[in-house]
């Protein structure tokens, strides 16, 4: 509802610029109904404060908005919070919004957006930010909300009880590092149920190794290799409720596997590899994830020196490729992100990201984004454990796994799903409570 009616905005010459993340929280003074979905966007329009409002009452009558009870059940509620810096007093609207004081739902998305800015002219010392701060600790503390289908659940990634996701990496490719031939038409039904019954939620579809010296192959042959495994996953009762992900940084792939039913586009370059990657997620709408890599798969080893420090680089890199995401229309609600062990990074520096993870979760500006880790069968933990073969670093994934799960992660991509499925119900009965 909330992003039919930001399409609905846009559609009418209300520009939506930037968005918060999806705040989702207990109903307040009618307490018997469902739990909220709160966000704030900030928008570009000609129109005055009343014809705005005018517009988005309209917005919400034509979602079939009925208001029986004075802040109770209903599917859209759109409200203007600010209008610049003026002040409105209308028996229709009151400008700076009444509530934003008292209401932790309405300030910490514009926290998000404008922490800096004064609600009052009156006080212009105290700001945003300044009035969340003041509130009281809830009770039950706020988390974002990312959507990821209507059948999936979604990621609540400030909850501390959350439980880790867990995606089966599924390569349809002969020339994966760990996995390559190794699921064929044949053998695909047995190895999606094996995942669903060792506990995958979603399963990441791969047609194109990013192993370093694999040869690229075309868009259509990605395609080709892709949508078979995404509609045999579609058509099996049993994964209903399994996420479907597709990695690949080709927009026609994206575009070609969303059609067939994929929830999720995970871009290994965060957009960088191909220019119309980022304008074609915000078209499709889905999820998508954010990886920190820097180059391409042939020179990315080449590329892992940080002189100004491995987080702190990491952090300020992704913070631009959100930005970018954001520039180009898709939702702060809609990220993933993943700081990219063995992309661009060597032997200990992933050991460095899985130490320092909570550094990384916690950096201002990327708090409240829902995580993902891609450890499974790497490099770094044969060079650790001096296991040479991939297959055979079920061990020493383990242990990344779990150590993932302490430091906040809400998605773990394995390949060994029934093993790493165990070491995620412990690791989670330990850390998720």
């Amino acid at each position: 509802m909330i992003e039919q009616a930001c399409q609905e905005m846009e559609a009418r010459g209300i520009k939506v610029k930037r968005t918060s993340s999806l705040w989702e929280t207990e109903p307040m003074y009618v307490l018997d109904q469902d739990r909220f979905v709160n966000g704030a966007c900030e928008v570009e329009t000609e129109l005055e404060a009343l014809p705005l409002l005018d517009q988005l009452q309209d917005i919400e009558k034509s979602m079939g908005r009925k208001k029986l009870i004075d802040k109770g059940p209903r599917n859209i509620d759109l409200d203007v919070l600010l209008y610049g810096d003026e002040k409105v007093d209308h028996e229709r609207l009151t400008v700076p919004h009444i509530g934003i004081p008292e209401r932790e739902f309405v300030l910490r998305p514009l926290a998000e957006l404008i922490p800096t800015k004064a609600i009052y002219a009156s006080k212009p010392w105290k700001l945003v930010q300044d009035f969340l701060n003041d509130l009281p600790p809830s009770s039950d503390p706020l988390s974002t909300l990312t959507p990821i289908s209507s059948t999936v659940q979604s990621l609540n990634a400030l909850k501390a009880d959350r439980k880790t996701q867990v995606m089966a990496i599924l390569n349809i490719t002969p020339d994966s590092f760990s996995d390559g031939g190794v699921h064929t038409p044949d053998s695909l039904r047995d190895s999606v149920l094996t995942f669903i019954r060792g506990g995958a939620t979603m399963i990441d579809i791969g047609g194109q190794s990013s192993s370093p010296g694999t040869p690229d192959i075309s868009a259509d042959e990605e395609i080709s290799r892709v949508l078979p495994a995404i509609e045999l996953i579609r058509s099996l009762p049993e994964a209903q409720d399994v996420a479907i992900s597709v990695d690949t940084y080709r927009a026609p792939v994206a575009e070609a596997a969303a059609q067939a039913g994929a929830d999720i586009i995970n871009d290994i370059s965060a957009g960088q590899l191909d220019p119309n990657m980022l304008s074609t997620m915000a078209r499709l709408g889905k999820t998508v994830c954010l990886m920190h890599m820097r180059g391409n798969p042939g020179t990315m080893s080449k590329l892992n020196d940080y002189p100004e420090g491995l987080i702190p680089t990491i952090a300020k890199e992704l913070l631009e490729r959100v930005a970018e995401a954001e520039a180009a229309g898709i939702r702060k609600w809609r990220i993933i992100l993943d700081p990219g062990l063995g992309f661009a990074k060597v032997g200990e520096q992933n050991l460095h990201i899985l130490r320092h993870f909570d550094e990384l979760r916690n950096w201002p500006g990327l708090q409240g984004f829902p995580w993902l880790l891609g450890s499974s069968r790497k490099s770094f933990i044969g060079k650790v454990t001096g296991v040479p073969k991939p297959m055979d670093r079920i061990f020493g994934t383990a242990t990344t796994v779990a150590a993932a799960v302490q430091g906040g992660a809400d998605i773990v991509r394995v390949h060994d799903v029934v093993e790493m499925g165990q070491v995620v119900k412990m690791a989670d009965a330990i850390w998720r409570y």
